[in-house]
């Protein structure tokens, strides 16, 4: 089962790895991808950090796809340019310019003119990608009087929409932070959250994060004192909590389907309290397209 599921995840890779060449469009010389084929082309790639798209007319004529702004508001001279290019039979109002919204307003306009045309676009193709990662913590929201740190160590599930280069993601995460004798506390901590990458680069990505639900098994030794003699007491607890937690974190491409990502976590939280030390929550982990 676990050969079947790495060929599918290869082959799946194959489908969305378009063929590239080199154009000069108004004397810049561009890598792009190839995207979409028929009456007209759709051409994209990532340059300098922006996401670039380009149509290819059937008289070989390559011309970008626009949306400058002007005195705050955006021009969406991409509208225009396809308006002409498709004689307006269809549709531009919710066109918008990312590249499955144009593949699928391409394909389909390729599909309308063209009865031999095969369509190529694909709605909701989910992305998954699993991570391992470890590092340390000193637990800001429980009461740590000599901010003490502790280890950790998780894995977690992404989902993300491959279709849409999307900055978008969910994940589900699994974390175990480590006890020591200081500290004597313990907790294994199973996250539901929300990942927004405001830079979102072909090699790198900054985010935030935050998790709107989590489930604790923690395990924490109380002691008291009781006539001059201390009294150890060892409590399990299980809680459910929706403190939406917030945090940054990095993705570095090191390979084309694995990434060294960077964390710091537990920075603060709506509906936790701090308690009184500075979130110490740092991680480094790899992760990888499934």
């Amino acid at each position: 089962m676990k050969k079947i599921v790495c060929l599918f995840c290869l082959l799946l890779s194959f489908s969305f790895m378009g063929a590239q060449e080199t154009f000069m469009v108004d004397g810049e010389r561009l890598v792009l991808k190839n995207e979409v084929d028929g009456k007209l082309d759709l051409l994209w790639n990532i340059i300098d950090g922006n996401y670039r798209y380009f149509v290819r007319t059937e008289s070989n004529t390559i011309i970008e796809l626009k949306n400058t702004k002007k005195d705050g508001k955006f021009q969406e001279e991409y509208k225009s340019l396809l308006n002409e290019l498709t004689d307006e039979s269809m549709s531009t109002k919710r066109l918008n310019l990312t590249l499955f919204s144009l593949k699928e307003f391409i394909d389909k306009y390729n599909g309308s003119v063209d009865s031999s045309y095969q369509s190529t676009a694909i709605r909701n193709k989910l992305q998954f990608r699993f991570g391992l990662f470890g590092g340390i913590t000193n637990n800001p929201f429980i009461t740590n009087p000599d901010n003490l740190t502790t280890p950790l160590f998780g894995g977690e599930l992404e989902v993300l929409d491959v279709n849409q280069i999307s900055r978008h993601a969910v994940f589900l995460q699994l974390k175990h932070v480590l006890e020591q004798d200081e500290l004597q506390y313990s907790t294994t901590e199973i996250a539901l959250g929300y990942r927004f990458r405001f830079i979102n680069k072909e090699k790198f990505s900054l985010y935030g994060n935050v998790k709107f639900a989590t489930v604790n098994f923690s395990n924490v030794v109380v002691v008291t004192e009781n006539n001059g003699n201390a009294i150890s007491e060892e409590i399990n607890d299980t809680s459910f909590d929706v403190p939406f937690i917030f945090g940054i974190g990095a993705d570095i491409r090191v390979t084309e389907n694995s990434y060294i990502t960077l964390a710091y976590n537990e920075l603060f939280a709506l509906f936790l309290d701090n308690q009184g030390n500075f979130s110490q929550d740092f991680s480094v982990g790899y992760k990888f397209n499934l």
